[in-house]
């Protein structure tokens, strides 16, 4: 590839991958062997506020970069500010050959994007889950509706007896205790007593009921 091939097939690059990406992407194809007035062809200048004729100043005067672009190393997908305050992605990518040595730069304006990300971010920031609220609630009114009940017998559970237990569940059943999801099973752990033993004198509150 010669000179001009090179600098032909970097220019129809450059002006595609400006246009795919829009006026927030930047794109200049740089003579290396004039850094003083190296922009040869730039897309959107107004990312960084350069022109035709520009010099080598990527970032603004950030020696240290321009050096190290100058050296015909590439520099990939980084991240940095334009002389201009806006928040730039950047690429440079050099092509050297005979009597020639251009590098392609890509710049694209994310700043817009940045405050968008935030504003994301903040709209879709959540608390403690639904689920686990909703069960955590549950369960602490189930728990006082529970100790309602030991205050009510007037006996501490360590001391129940079967006919304590048995007149705890019925007070719990008057005031929809066990419509609480999982409300055998924390109820048996409070009793120190089985799940089926639970149901036992359920069964037995409900036919004592039905009777009379």
């Amino acid at each position: 590839m010669n000179k001009n091939e090179a600098f032909e097939f970097l220019n129809r690059l450059a002006a595609g991958i400006a246009k795919t990406f829009g006026n927030s992407c930047e794109t200049v194809v740089h003579d290396m062997n004039n850094k003083k007035h190296s922009i040869l062809v730039i897309y959107n200048g107004h990312v960084t506020k350069r022109k035709i004729g520009g010099g080598l100043d990527l970032l603004g005067t950030n020696k240290q970069i321009n050096d190290f672009l100058s050296n015909g190393s590439d520099l990939i997908n980084c991240d940095g500010r334009s002389a201009n305050g806006k928040q730039i992605k950047s690429t440079t990518l050099h092509l050297q050959g005979d009597n020639y040595h251009y590098a392609l730069g890509i710049n694209f304006d994310y700043t817009l994007l940045s405050v968008a990300e935030n504003a994301i971010k903040e709209l879709t920031r959540v608390g403690e889950n639904l689920e686990a609220a909703v069960k955590e609630s549950g369960e602490n009114r189930l728990k006082d509706i529970f100790k309602e009940c030991v205050t009510i017998l007037g006996k501490p559970v360590a001391i129940m007896n079967k006919d304590d237990r048995m007149r705890i569940v019925a007070l719990l059943q008057e005031r929809n205790a066990f419509s609480f999801q999982k409300s055998i099973p924390c109820i048996s752990a409070w009793l120190h007593i089985s799940r089926y033993t639970i149901y036992n004198y359920l069964k037995e509150i409900n036919e004592k009921q039905r009777t009379g």
